[in-house]
């Protein structure tokens, strides 16, 4: 495209700026303020405190300020720093993440499609493992109770579930699944520390891949693999040798839905899909 200039000469013309400029928020918008927090193993004080100013100075904050010093024992201090940086985003270039590939369904629908599609329940063997003895993430997927309002694993009819708990080691897990001859195997992982659910996942997974040799796939041989935690954001499914990692936030449906996808065949979904509208306009 061109564009006439005053003497009549075309001339190229510029193409619109797409982009869209942000910076971090503050006090008042584009201010570029954040606030950090870390811990240095160093004891509290002044000389401290110049220690996370210079810390902070080297990662790009110019002012910074350290608004909060608290001694962690006597050799380490946590902090948190106020400052300003000079970095700017261009939102426009970040691509949009992928969709799920797979429909959110109702219990209704993950209901009919299971008992169509296997005529007998779907069977779930969840735990903690290893050291980790936080159930929160395990108990939000599989209790009845549930999470963010939605009813757990147990609350679907055609799912039956094993909650074997927290501290499970991979030589239980294995065993149990096989016990109940487990459709999907579902981990929790919160402990962090040293990257401990990183090992404990590549444990397990080869741990069922051993047991399994002769598995073509999930569902065709051996359990689905899933894991989920809050710090699994920095790998992916073929790192660690699962089938399907979830991260914070994910909901009960979210997972029921997965395990329909993975597991059932795609007309069995759309069948109770289906059955599930003619249920609904029956009864209105």
């Amino acid at each position: 495209m061109t564009v006439e200039t005053t003497g009549g000469t075309q001339a190229p013309a510029q193409p619109a700026d797409t982009r869209q400029v942000i910076r971090p928020y503050g006090d008042t918008t584009g201010d570029g303020m954040v606030q950090m927090s870390f811990t240095l193993p160093v004891p509290a004080g002044k000389r401290a405190d110049a220690a996370a100013l210079q810390l902070a100075g080297k990662m790009g904050l110019d002012p910074a300020s350290v608004v909060h010093a608290k001694p962690m024992g006597p050799d380490f201090t946590f902090f948190i720093v106020y400052g300003r940086v000079g970095h700017l985003i261009d939102y426009a270039s970040i691509p949009v993440p992928e969709e799920r590939a797979y429909p959110l369904l109702s219990s209704q629908e993950v209901n009919l499609a299971i008992r169509g599609a296997l005529n007998r329940r779907l069977v779930v063997v969840g735990a903690c493992i290893g050291t980790d003895a936080h159930t929160v993430g395990i108990d939000a997927i599989l209790n009845v109770k549930g999470f963010a309002g939605e009813k757990g694993l147990e609350y679907y009819r055609e799912i039956q579930v094993v909650n074997m708990g927290a501290q499970v080691t991979v030589e239980e897990l294995v065993e149990r699944a096989k016990a109940e001859d487990a459709d999907a195997v579902l981990v929790s992982q919160v402990v962090t520390q040293k990257n401990a659910h990183l090992h404990n996942t590549k444990q397990m997974a080869a741990a069922f891949h051993a047991e399994y040799p002769t598995a073509v796939a999930a569902g065709m041989g051996r359990p689905l693999l899933v894991v989920g935690g809050p710090r699994f954001d920095t790998v992916t499914e073929e790192d660690l040798g699962v089938d399907r990692i979830f991260g914070k936030g994910t909901t009960p449906a979210e997972v029921a839905s997965y395990l329909v996808h993975a597991l059932l065949p795609g007309q069995a979904v759309q069948d109770a899909r289906q059955a599930a509208d003619d249920e609904g306009e029956d009864g209105r």
